[in-house]
C-alpha cells in the first residue's frame, strides 16, 4: 500500500475540500483498509456522469485497498434532501424507492469492482429506530445550527415554510456515518452541510469523526446547470455508446478540460500538457475531445463499443455519410404512423412522448424534418429515420 502522503497527493485530484487533511493522514498511516462511505438516494432510475464524479473517486479508494461503502439511501429517500431546494421536496413511494433502487445496483458496477464494493441500503438501521432513539438523536443537533444552513436560512427569512422532516434529512444522513462507523464521506459541494452534521454525530455517539471529501458538481452539456436529468442537459451512463460520444462532442472547448479532469483515467500531467498544446496551437481541442468521448463510452459499453461510436459520429457528422453499421435495422413497414415506429424503434417510450419529439423538430426522415404527428413511413418512399443527433435507424426489406 501507498504511503499516506502518496495517497493524498492521488486523492487531491479533482478534489473541492478534504475536511482535514491532517486527520486524513493520521488514518492512512496507520496502515488499515479505511472505510469509505458514499451515499445515493434513488431519486431517478439512472445514473449520469455528474453522479460518475463520485463513482471514480470511491474507485480510486478501492485501487488504494480501502472498504468502499455504496449506500443506497431507500429510507433517506422518501424523506426527501431538501439541499438547495426553495420548497419541500415531494417524498418518494417505497415502491418508486425500491425500483430505482434496483437499477443503481447494476450501474455502479460499470465503475466499481463488484468484489471489493459493499452495497448497503440506509433502512437496515434506520427502521430500527424507534421514537425514544429518534429523539435521543434530535436531541444532539439545536435549531441554530440548523438554520446557518443557507437553504434553510433563506427560506425561513423568506417566511417560507420548512417542515420538521426536513430537519431530519441531515440528521439520519449523518445517523448513517455513525451506523456504518464511517471514516471518511464523500459528497457533491451542494452535501456539505449534511457530511458535517455526519462528523459531529460521530463525536456525540463516541466515535471517531469522519474525514468530509467533497467534489465538484459537473455542469452538464450546456456548460451552465448541474448535470440533471431534469434540464435534459445530462450524459446517462446507460445509454447507447453512439449517444455518449456525440453528447460528450457537444460540449464546449472549455467544458471538455474540466470534464477530462473529473472523469477521465489519463494522468493528470497529461491533460494539462495537451491543454497546454491546444493553448499554444500545437494541437487540436477535436482529436482531444474525440479521445475523452471514445474513453467515456468506452468505459460503460467496452473498448469496441467505443471505437463504434467514434466511428460513427466521424462517418455520420464529418464526412456527412450514414455508416455501413447504422446502430438499428428494422423491416421496412409497408406503411406506419411516425410516432408508432419511434415507440417501435425504442427512440421514445411512449405515443406522448414520440409526439413530444416530433414537435420538438428532433425526428427526421431521409434527412428531412418531420413536423406532422401523422406523418406515415412508407416502405415504398422512405429508408432512414433519425432522432436528434445520434439515434439512426435503417429500413431494410
Amino acid at each position: 500500500m501507498k504511503s499516506g502522503r502518496e495517497q493524498i497527493e492521488l486523492l487531491r485530484r479533482g478534489a473541492v475540500e478534504i475536511l482535514l487533511e491532517d486527520e486524513l493522514l493520521k488514518k492512512l498511516e496507520r496502515g488499515t483498509p479505511l472505510k469509505i462511505k458514499a451515499g445515493f438516494d434513488p431519486t431517478a432510475p439512472d445514473l449520469h456522469l455528474g453522479h460518475t464524479v463520485l463513482l471514480q473517486k470511491m474507485k480510486q479508494f478501492q485501487d488504494l485497498g480501502h472498504e468502499v461503502i455504496f449506500l443506497i439511501g431507500d429510507f433517506t429517500g422518501m424523506i426527501g434532501d431538501p439541499t438547495g431546494r426553495s420548497e419541500t421536496r415531494k417524498p418518494l413511494t417505497r415502491e418508486e424507492v425500491e425500483k430505482n433502487a434496483a437499477t443503481y445496483k447494476d450501474q455502479v458496477f460499470k465503475i466499481l469492482d463488484p468484489q471489493k464494493t459493499i452495497v448497503d441500503f440506509n433502512s437496515r438501521w434506520t427502521e430500527q429506530l424507534n421514537a425514544v432513539a429518534l429523539i435521543e438523536l434530535a436531541a444532539k443537533y439545536t435549531v441554530a445550527r440548523m438554520l446557518e444552513r443557507e437553504d434553510f436560512k433563506t427560506r425561513y427569512q423568506n417566511q417560507q415554510s420548512i417542515t420538521i422532516h426536513e430537519f431530519l434529512y441531515p440528521l439520519m444522513q449523518g445517523y448513517d456515518s455513525v451506523a456504518l462507523k464511517a471514516d471518511v464521506e464523500l459528497g457533491g459541494t451542494d452535501q456539505r452541510f449534511n457530511l458535517l452534521v455526519g462528523r459531529e454525530l460521530q463525536r456525540e455517539y463516541g466515535q471517531e469523526p469522519q474525514v468530509v471529501l467533497t467534489m465538484p458538481l459537473l455542469e452538464g452539456t450546456d456548460g451552465v446547470n448541474k448535470m440533471s436529468k431534469s434540464l435534459g442537459n445530462y450524459i446517462g451512463i446507460n445509454e447507447p455508446p453512439e449517444e455518449i460520444f456525440g453528447k460528450m462532442m457537444s460540449i464546449s472547448d472549455d467544458l471538455m478540460w474540466r470534464y477530462a479532469e473529473l472523469l477521465s483515467e489519463r494522468p493528470l500531467a497529461d491533460i494539462q500538457r495537451t491543454r497546454a498544446q491546444v493553448a499554444e496551437g500545437k494541437a487540436h481541442p477535436m482529436e482531444f475531445k474525440k479521445a475523452l468521448a471514445e474513453e467515456i463510452a468506452a468505459r460503460f459499453h467496452g473498448a469496441k463499443a467505443g471505437e463504434f461510436a467514434r466511428e460513427y459520429f466521424e462517418t455520420r457528422f464529418q464526412k456527412r455519410q450514414v455508416p455501413k453499421n447504422v446502430r438499428t435495422q428494422f423491416p421496412a413497414p409497408e406503411r406506419m404512423g411516425i410516432c408508432q415506429l419511434l415507440v417501435d424503434l425504442k427512440f421514445a417510450r411512449s405515443k406522448r412522448e414520440a409526439r413530444g419529439l416530433v414537435a420538438q423538430g428532433a425526428v427526421r426522415v431521409d434527412g428531412r424534418a418531420v413536423s406532422d404527428i401523422n406523418f406515415e413511413f412508407q416502405r415504398s418512399l422512405h429508408r432512414l429515420i433519425e432522432v436528434g443527433k445520434t439515434r439512426i435507424a435503417e429500413a431494410v426489406e
